[in-house]
């Protein structure tokens, strides 16, 4: 793994392009993430299917979801490209994304869920520092929160996050002692695992792998987890950091829980495990870069990311 390109931080004034290459979001959500934007002295400009179009379950065809993320990712204006949500379909364009345009103007990207596939394909064509954080819809909850606080202060102000884990979460027990440092890359624990024997398959030889998931069964865990492992995905990991895994399981389901899941294939590697982390899927999430330095602590229970940005 070499260095990261890490993009500029955002200024006061800065053009940021909103785009769905997976599924569509309402207008309202959209007009609302743009409210949050603004409010930060951003200015926003919107692709051409962003705004509730929808073609089957996609926010449009494979052809126009790809031109708009690649117009935006073309333009010369723009200095970051923000997801509006994630759903599925973003694995139907990635071979297609322009990894020339990214790799001449390196801009900010950011996403979550099914946007997982553009981070680890950006990665590696193009060595790009991405941001797993909020989508629009997500950003769309409001200016005052967790969210949008953890993503302003990630994409303006070029800090590092330091995220503790929180006992509220469920997947808070997963845990092996230790401290680790590496390169934190990963995301979606289903979307990395429907991409284990595609052509990006990022290096994770000392590795901290993230992972995050949303409306899966324990058995369905499990299976992506084997899936990496059988791969050869989690060898020579110096860590796993865990996020959140919402809505897993029934409240009450019959055992293994995710967490029990989790910590069986996770905690059996020999590196350290920190979970708890409220990154995903939550209520509440907190935006860490991608392909930068991470120290994982899970002995004090932290996990520390430095910025994506130059």
């Amino acid at each position: 793994m070499g260095d990261a390109v890490r993009p500029a931080r955002l200024r006061e004034g800065d053009l940021v392009e909103l785009v769905s290459p997976s599924g569509a979001a309402d207008r309202a959500v959209v007009e609302v993430a743009v409210g949050v934007l603004s409010g930060w002295g951003l200015r926003v400009r919107l692709g051409e299917h962003a705004l509730g179009r929808r073609h089957s379950y996609l926010a449009g065809t494979d052809e126009q979801r790809l031109a708009d993320l690649n117009t935006a990712l073309r333009d010369p204006e723009a200095r970051a490209v923000i997801c509006v949500r994630g759903g599925y379909g973003m694995q139907r364009i990635v071979d297609g994304v322009d990894v020339e345009a990214v790799r001449a103007d390196p801009k900010l990207v950011m996403g979550f869920s099914d946007i997982t596939a553009l981070h680890v394909a950006l990665w590696c064509e193009a060595g790009l520092a991405t941001v797993h954080g909020p989508t629009a819809s997500s950003l769309a909850r409001g200016l005052n929160n967790r969210t949008a606080s953890s993503a302003r202060s990630l994409l303006l102000e070029g800090a590092p996050a330091a995220v503790a884990a929180d006992e509220a979460e469920g997947t808070f027990g997963v845990r092996a002692p230790g401290r680790a440092t590496g390169i934190l890359l990963g995301g979606n624990l289903t979307l990395l695992a429907t991409g284990a024997g595609a052509r990006h398959r990022p290096d994770l030889t000392g590795a901290i792998l993230l992972l995050e998931d949303v409306n899966e069964e324990p058995y369905r865990v499990d299976r992506s987890l084997v899936q990496l492992k059988r791969a050869g995905w989690l060898d020579n990991l110096a860590g796993v950091a865990v996020g959140q895994f919402t809505d897993c399981g029934e409240p009450g389901y019959a055992e293994p829980s995710v967490a029990d899941v989790l910590a069986e294939e996770l905690c059996s590697l020999g590196v350290p495990v920190l979970g708890g982390l409220p990154i995903g899927h939550g209520a509440q999430q907190v935006a860490v870069g991608l392909g930068v330095p991470a120290v994982l602590d899970a002995d004090a229970g932290t996990l520390t990311v430095e910025p994506a940005t130059a």
